[in-house]
């Protein structure tokens, strides 16, 4: 079961003989159906957007390096993954995990492990940057193939350019002539699916193609040698993986356009220029034109300091968009005049740029309000919170579960390899197994502090019911919400403290006075009610009275 490369983890028939479907199984991750034959993976674009998958990375490796794109890509991952002295960036959570403790002990010992090959306390914003930006995220999980059960030795990064997963649909063995309406459905003859990578060294130009039914150029690696994340966006047209920056490419392309549209109005309207009327008179055409021309040599100037030799030459043969105009005025005109043509008269406005900026901020999921620099933080009351801020909380939420997935790919291997668990365990058991972010913004702390005073409300409340109607591990978990992992840490933190003498110890502490035992370790005694312990007299006598009578 062991050996990635060429072997298969799971079982090779483990999907029993009754359940059949025409429908091929699909992971909906971008992934394309290929026949054996022929060419795949290639395309043209009518419509000029991409022609191969490489075009779109490229596109959006450009569209992160522009600064407004930039700003908004910090925002997104800063939230999503929290850099923090003391906590990690992530913690695994099964809580509602059904197994022993035991197995939840090595399943977080495991994961610890996958997080220091990926060395993820340090290069996690760079690795959801790059799985943000590209759409896709690639990790070639290397073993040892002479001691399989040692699990996972390193994980190499790959190159999404580098990397396209394969799912090729074999022939049938009668070369697809029978009719599933003429056929049952139990005896059909279903095409196989095979589902592989195909790695290329060095990224190509041109899309993968094969011919004739040979393999295409590159190295074929097996399904479970390589773990994959992918945003989750596909284009059904084409069928191609598409990054969460794809909906932007439009808002930024056009705030491009505007800026250097506004760039070149500002530099051809922002001086004045001047409007020479010259007055020829009655000479012909070609002694006007000269004599304009020798009129303009004569006054124009243009002068030019050289920064590279420190020198000031004179550049008359070069003409520029701020040149003044010289025209021809005939004789009973109001002869030489010289008018000024003013500049531009709203160059300040920039009405149209905030609008495109705030049109790519929605494109990208980001709240407008983060685009002021100098927009501050009013920390308030929750019901204050914008609505845009919770969308935006929503967002990252769903990015950090879609994340996720590449840490259960590497930790199914992990534990399987380790025969902690089996694959039909693991079918069970991934679905229930969650991962905990750490988080950093300052309206989910305020939300979490007005959720921890109701709680603790709660608390009170029902406290007199405790031992009687609800218990203390029901109280902890659905009182106040703690997981298993904060209950264990929280008690040993408490019995750290009761050793250390923080905490009093509560074997040492009268539970019915509330006190300290005396030396010699007894609990006070009971007080007892004067009317109880008269009505005991009279019950201790009559029970005497009654003896008697019965022994005579």
């Amino acid at each position: 079961m062991a050996r990635l490369f060429g072997f298969s983890i799971e079982d090779t028939d483990n999907t029993p003989a009754s359940v059949v479907s025409p429908v091929p199984p699909n992971n909906q991750d971008g992934s394309e159906y290929y026949v054996s034959s022929g060419f795949y993976g290639s395309y043209v674009d009518i419509e000029g957007v991409y022609r191969t998958e490489n075009d779109l990375l490229r596109r959006y490796r450009q569209m992160s390096l522009y600064p407004e794109c930039d700003s908004a890509i910090e925002d997104i991952v800063n939230e999503a993954i929290v850099s923090d002295t003391h906590d990690k960036p992530i913690e695994i959570e099964l809580s509602n995990l059904n197994a022993s403790d035991g197995i939840k002990k090595k399943i977080r010992e495991e994961f610890a492990y996958v997080c220091e090959l990926l060395d993820f306390d340090k290069k996690a914003h760079e690795i959801f940057r790059n799985w943000y930006i590209d759409g896709k995220l690639y990790y070639n999980k290397v073993i040892d193939q002479k001691d399989p059960h040692a699990g996972i030795q390193e994980l190499r990064y790959i190159d999404a350019s580098k990397m396209r997963y394969i799912r090729q649909m074999k022939k049938p063995k009668n070369n697809g002539q029978q009719s599933l309406a003429r056929q049952d459905a139990a005896s059909y003859d279903f095409p196989e699916i095979e589902e592989y990578f195909m790695y290329t060294p060095q990224a190509p130009n041109t899309p993968y193609t094969t011919s004739g039914g040979n393999a295409a150029k590159g190295i074929k690696l097996t399904r479970d040698s390589i773990c994959y994340c992918t945003s989750g966006l596909v284009d059904r047209n084409k069928g191609s993986t598409l990054s969460w920056l794809h909906k932007a490419i439009k808002p930024l392309n056009q705030l491009m356009m505007i800026e250097d549209s506004l760039v070149i109005y500002r530099l051809s309207r922002a001086p004045e220029r001047r409007i020479f009327y010259i007055d020829v008179g009655n000479l012909p055409k070609v002694k006007a034109e000269q004599y304009l021309k020798e009129v303009m040599s004569r006054y124009r100037n243009k002068l030019v300091y050289d920064a590279n030799t420190g020198e000031v030459r004179d550049d008359r043969k070069f003409m520029s968009m701020l040149e003044d105009f010289w025209l021809p005025r005939r004789e009973g005109g109001r002869g030489t005049e010289i008018t000024t043509l003013p500049g531009g008269q709203n160059l300040g406005e920039l009405s149209d740029i905030e609008y495109f900026q705030k049109k790519l901020y929605r494109a990208l999921g980001v709240p407008e309000s983060r685009i002021a620099a100098d927009g501050g933080f009013n920390l308030g009351r929750s019901s204050e919170i914008l609505r845009d801020e919770l969308k935006f909380a929503k967002f990252v939420g769903r990015l950090r579960k879609r994340f996720s997935a590449m840490f259960n790919d590497m930790l199914r291997t992990q534990l399987i390899l380790k025969n902690i668990v089996t694959p039909e365990d693991w079918e069970s058991m991934g679905e229930h197994i969650q991962y905990d972010f750490l988080y950093d913004n300052q309206f989910a702390e305020l939300k979490e502090s007005e959720m921890l005073q109701s709680r603790l409300g709660n608390l009170a409340t029902i406290e007199p019911y405790i031992g009687k109607f609800y218990s203390t591990e029901y109280v902890r978990k659905k009182i106040l919400r703690q997981t298993d992992s904060e209950i264990i840490e929280i008690d040993e933190q408490i019995e750290d403290e009761i050793e250390k003498g923080v905490l009093p110890d509560p074997s040492q502490i009268d539970p019915i006075t509330g006190q300290p035992l005396p030396q010699g370790g007894e609990m006070g005694e009971v007080p007892q009610d004067p009317d109880l312990e008269a009505q005991g007299e009279v019950t201790d006598a009559q029970a005497q009275k009654d003896a008697r009578k019965a022994e005579i």
